[in-house]
């Protein structure tokens, strides 16, 4: 699948957050989204269908926390290609029998360790917790990996050569978390979008582009500068506003009309693919998928 091909004949759309769903579905704070896989997996899979009816040409696994370092910390480090396998299934079987030509991203996020010199994670054992969950993504059917929400370069490129390795020739797209700073966009690591995309690109990512931390108009300024960095296009999707807590909730104070207004003007920046992150909905997308004229 040339992901590039497609992206030059019209803008993609990705979906939305997936944990806020989930949520709504009846998820509690302090669990482990993964386990919904096997769990609950009709409520997994009524995400991914409001996703795709709403205009999403591609929808994430729910397997952003799905590595073993991510899963031991509910004391479930063993069940990576369990979880893994039964996430991209759910959104594969569904793609196929409802909602044939979209595609499936197999999401991957931080491992939730620190490598040094902030913490002292084992480089050998993040890529190789990284490598089992892309090779389960993979084998399940998966039409190309996203790595997402990335702060630390190093993680950044270790979960890219795992993928690339995994992928099979597959796409491997890979966002970093900026924000604006005193000397421009940073990570929380301190990671420069010309550092970011030059060693994930390097390390053989598609396109590196940018998600969440930031509200639509905060990255709107960011888009052109990495698509021209990654030689022309890049992806984007940005968060719901500025997330505060009513009645112990968190709520993000953006409407579904002002994102899809801002982002829609993303592929005259260089954006070939968007999207949302924290606090959009099947609404955000459905608004952005008119916007763009779809």
């Amino acid at each position: 699948m040339d992901l590039l091909a497609l992206i030059a004949a019209r803008t993609l759309l990705f979906d939305g957050g997936m944990g806020s769903e989930l949520m709504r579905r009846g998820f509690l704070p302090g669990g482990c989204p993964e386990e919904w896989n096997v769990t609950r997996p009709a409520e997994v899979v009524a995400v991914h269908r409001a996703y795709y009816a709403a205009g999403s040409d591609i929808v994430n696994t729910n397997t952003f926390g799905g590595s073993s370092l991510k899963l031991a910390a509910y004391g479930i480090g063993d069940r990576t290609v369990e979880l893994s396998t039964a996430g991209a299934g759910l959104a594969v079987t569904l793609r196929d029998r409802e909602f044939p030509g979209r595609l499936v991203a197999g999401d991957i996020g931080p491992c939730g360790h620190l490598l040094a010199p902030m913490g002292t994670a084992d480089p050998d054992e993040v890529g190789a917790a990284f490598l089992e969950q892309a090779q389960a993504l993979v084998a399940a059917g998966v039409d190309l990996l996203n790595i997402e929400t990335m702060f630390d370069l190093t993680e950044a490129r270790l979960a890219v050569e795992a993928a690339c390795a995994a992928a099979g020739g597959r796409p491997v797209l890979a966002s970093m978390a900026f924000k604006p700073a005193a000397k421009g966009y940073r990570t929380m690591m301190g990671v420069d979008p010309a550092t970011a995309v030059a060693t994930l690109r390097a390390a053989g990512a598609t396109l590196v582009g940018c998600n969440c931390e930031v509200n639509a108009e905060q990255m709107a300024d960011l888009v052109p500068q990495l698509a021209e960095l990654n030689g022309g296009v890049t992806y984007a999707q940005p968060n719901a506003g500025q997330p505060y807590l009513a009645d112990g909730l968190t709520v993000y104070d953006e409407t579904a009309e002002h994102f899809a207004s801002i982002v829609a003007g993303y592929p005259s920046r260089g954006a070939g693919l968007v999207g949302g992150c924290c606090g959009t909905d099947p609404a955000f997308i459905a608004a952005l998928a008119a916007a763009l004229g779809r």
